[in-house]
């Protein structure tokens, strides 16, 4: 049998930014533009909040390293049932959020391929889900090697079209700070959403902590590292696009980025720009099929999910977990070819987006009951922090999206009944 190479820091920091840096950096400028600088205000709010949870998920990972991610640490404080739920919901808004990657990906290369039939593109989402599926059943160390090169590789066009950008920069599109008929608190409240997307996968590197090089120390140091870089880039390449690109042209975009370019290089860099940002979704594709198997692969091992999913292949590689996050993806895929319902997969988003509150939530109460006990003065104050933070978030979410979010941990239901049916007890993985 094939021994199992671990991740080291390097590529556990590649995970935690690949997770957050991909569709959003691309598509959230045009999202933000009728905002203004008040709605540019939110990143730092949000990059804040995103550097708040980081630390929360640091220090649970060095207390507990465990595989599976937040619902260990959930289930650590609060016990089994707890634990069963946000497994659960923290494993399907895993996989129910990832098909908008595999579909960005597509949007991205039309430029280089022209219009495709709608089953023609459905046939290359499916290939190139497929694709990365293959790649994480090689196991975790080529994943995250192959995570490290789309990092390290999508780092020359996110910084090549932004510093290029200052040379564009134009202060008037700025102006005026709020230009919408809102307050400046609705603004912010109405652009937390939408940069929170950005940073959603701070937690990521926890669900691999099995599979780590000393994870007590390398998923502290990289969560913190991974997300510092993302907010940066976030921010200043907001802050340049924005710049460059006139408000009224950038609300309209389907591609800020390239069309910066345009009006920075000219040409057809348009077509650079779009390959480029194929591959930084890629690389977020493959960061979050990783996690997703890995999380499948933590809540069977808890006995929150059934025993095959804690099934290796030969490579290390949770293949079932692996392969039934990727099933769940296809009926969303199948969904998307009809494009009158873009705007209910913006509501998956939104519900997603959500439904990770409530993961970061019950998180940070674990990281405060273990800073309480263990007498941390300085984690509970990050603590609290972290959850007023998340409480403003939530907030921001609105009652009918909060509603429907809620409604993710209710579809575990019937699991958890059957387990309770069966008379097995927490501690026996459900076959």
């Amino acid at each position: 049998m094939t021994s199992q190479k671990k991740m080291g820091f390097w590529n556990v920091t590649s995970l935690v930014a690949g997770s957050q840096i991909g569709t959003g950096i691309f598509l959230l400028p045009a999202s933000m533009a009728l905002f203004g600088a008040a709605g540019l205000s939110s990143w730092l709010i949000t990059a804040v909040g995103a550097m708040l949870l980081a630390m929360v998920f640091a220090n649970l990972s060095a207390k507990i390293p465990k595989t599976g991610g937040p619902h260990t640490f959930i289930e650590h404080s609060f016990g089994k049932t707890l634990g069963f739920f946000s497994a659960w919901t923290y494993w399907v808004i895993s996989w129910m959020s990832t098909p908008m990657v595999v579909i960005s990906i597509v949007s991205y290369l039309s430029p280089v391929f022209g219009t495709l039939h709608p089953f023609s593109n459905l046939m290359l989402e499916f290939l190139i889900l497929l694709s990365v599926t293959s790649l994480n059943l090689s196991g975790v160390s080529s994943a995250g090697r192959v995570d490290f090169f789309f990092s390290i590789l999508k780092l020359i066009p996110l910084f090549l079209v932004p510093f290029a950008g200052l040379f564009f920069f134009n202060m008037s599109h700025f102006e005026p700070f709020n230009p919408t008929t809102d307050s400046t608190l609705t603004v912010l409240n109405s652009a937390a959403l939408l940069t929170l997307w950005g940073f959603i996968g701070v937690e990521s590197a926890t669900t691999t902590a099995g599979s780590v090089e000393n994870p007590q120390k390398t998923i502290p140091r990289a969560i913190i590292v991974g997300t510092l870089i993302v907010a940066v880039i976030y921010i200043f390449s907001s802050t340049v696009i924005m710049g460059v690109v006139p408000p009224e042209a950038l609300a309209k975009s389907k591609a800020p980025f390239a069309d910066a370019a345009q009006i920075i290089f000219g040409g057809n860099w348009y077509l650079a720009i779009s390959i480029a940002a194929a591959v930084v979704c890629m690389g977020t594709l493959n960061a979050w099929v990783l996690t997703s198997g890995q999380i499948a692969l933590g809540a069977a091992t808890d006995g929150h999910l059934p025993k095959f999913f804690s099934v290796k292949n030969s490579f290390g590689a949770p293949k079932w977990g692996l392969i039934f996050s990727s099933l769940g993806m296809i009926p969303v895929l199948i969904a998307t070819m009809n494009q009158d319902l873009i705007q209910q997969i913006n509501l998956i988003i939104d519900v997603s987006v959500t439904a990770f509150l409530f993961i970061y939530v019950l998180s940070t109460l674990s990281h405060l009951k273990i800073c309480i006990e263990s007498q941390n003065t300085k984690g509970v104050l990050i603590g609290l922090f972290a959850l007023s933070f998340c409480g403003w978030a939530l907030y921001s979410s609105g009652i009918l999206i909060v509603t429907f979010a809620a409604l993710i941990p209710l579809t575990g239901l019937p699991f958890y009944l059957l387990k309770r049916r069966t008379r097995l007890t927490p501690d026996v993985i459900l076959e």
